[in-house]
């Protein structure tokens, strides 16, 4: 349900009817990053809000500081491909692409990695003067890896996507 108690998210309804699901990314110490836990409540939330019928559309936002900021590294750092490939890690991350209720990105500061994949998952994104998008797993010797190279293709173009993936530059809303 929308009400649950949740540990890395803010979920409620909102609006004047009370028919628009609001998850905010709560992980401030982090910069939201991506954590297993965060990942699961997420698609948690989105189920209640999918099987809601009183939700028309989703909301998924961050903080004035980041909207995410990528993937955990400090939980992905120790892993290895093999324990990556068998534990089916990332799986799931895409829960946001297949829910059938509009889902609008609402996002300010940093949506970097992870954060910027997630985000394009959305139907819509709408990005405030602050909102800095990039894909920069390649200062850590690693390429996006939730679908960002083709989401981020069709979104900004073949020539700005294989600028921002293989040097790691950010762009503005």
């Amino acid at each position: 349900r929308a009400g649950a108690a949740f540990q890395y998210l803010l979920v409620q309804k909102a609006g004047a009817q009370k028919n628009v699901g609001l998850i905010q990314l709560n992980r401030p110490q982090a910069l939201n990053a991506l954590c297993e836990g965060l990942m699961a409540e997420l698609r948690r939330a989105l189920e209640a809000m999918e099987s809601d019928p009183e939700v028309g559309a989703i909301v998924l936002t961050g903080s004035q500081k980041a909207f995410a900021a990528g993937a955990d590294i400090k939980e992905m750092q120790n892993k290895t491909f093999q324990e990556c490939y068998n534990s089916g890690f990332l799986a799931g991350w895409d829960k946001v692409s297949v829910v059938r209720k509009p889902i609008i990105a609402a996002v300010n500061g940093y949506a970097l990695g992870g954060g910027c994949e997630l985000a394009m998952m959305c139907d819509i994104i709408y990005a405030g003067e602050k909102a800095q998008f990039g894909q920069p797993e390649i200062l850590l010797g690693t390429i996006p890896g939730a679908g960002g190279t083709q989401r981020l293709t069709r979104a900004v173009g073949k020539s700005l996507a294989m600028e921002m993936v293989l040097t790691g530059d950010r762009i503005s809303a």
